[in-house]
């Protein structure tokens, strides 16, 4: 109960907070840069592990935007606004999870190398912006699919970093595709947290 009562007070004082809108607009700003930046990359490298980690970017720049679009709206709006971001989160993590079986089967030889620097530039870039919103991580779920978000991110890019030493050390593909079916469940999993938080909140208004 007193968990509930702190994270109450958190959400109404960061939707009047300032600096809640301006993180988000910092975050959308360097998501949606690195969605262009991955994606290029991912492509060249022939990465499926990039290609997944570039659309989170993309997807979690929808989802700041629209928290920006519902932070001074009433709780039940905001909830159904997690809602709507558990729902991409879930297409994106079954999207990830089909791409990846279909590398299984027609084979890929990725870049380590690329996926190498590229994923410690998207972990810096994950991190920052984690941190910045990490004293927001107990507001309503609107805030917390934020948190969610950014925590699972800054992850994926630690396994990406991983799935590039495997492919250096193995010379084959298959660490790739390992690292994007986890990044799959991984956000299939953020999905469930999050619309069971959003529940909640649509419970209690």
């Amino acid at each position: 109960m007193a968990d509930q009562c702190c994270a109450g007070k958190s959400g109404a004082t960061a939707l009047n907070d300032p600096m809640w809108r301006r993180i988000l607009w910092i975050a959308l700003l360097i998501n949606g840069a690195m969605f262009l930046v991955e994606i290029v990359a991912g492509v060249a490298a022939d990465s499926r592990a990039l290609q997944a980690d570039a659309l989170d970017f993309l997807g979690d720049s929808a989802n700041y935007a629209i928290s920006l679009t519902v932070a001074g709206m009433a709780i039940a709006w905001r909830a159904r606004a997690a809602m709507l971001k558990a729902a991409t989160m879930l297409a994106f993590g079954l999207w990830i999870l089909g791409s990846t079986i279909w590398g299984f089967i027609d084979g890929s030889a990725p870049h380590a190398e690329t996926m190498g620097m590229i994923g410690v530039v998207a972990l810096a870039a994950n991190v920052a912006v984690a941190l910045m919103l990490y004293r927001y991580r107990t507001g309503d779920a609107n805030m917390r699919s934020v948190w969610i978000c950014s925590r699972n991110d800054a992850i994926g890019n630690l396994a990406v970093m991983g799935a590039a030493l495997g492919v250096f050390g193995t010379g084959q593909g298959w660490p790739d595709l390992l690292v994007a079916a986890i990044m799959a469940l991984l956000a299939i999993w953020g999905s469930a947290e999050v619309f069971r938080h959003a529940r909640r909140d649509l419970t209690a208004a």
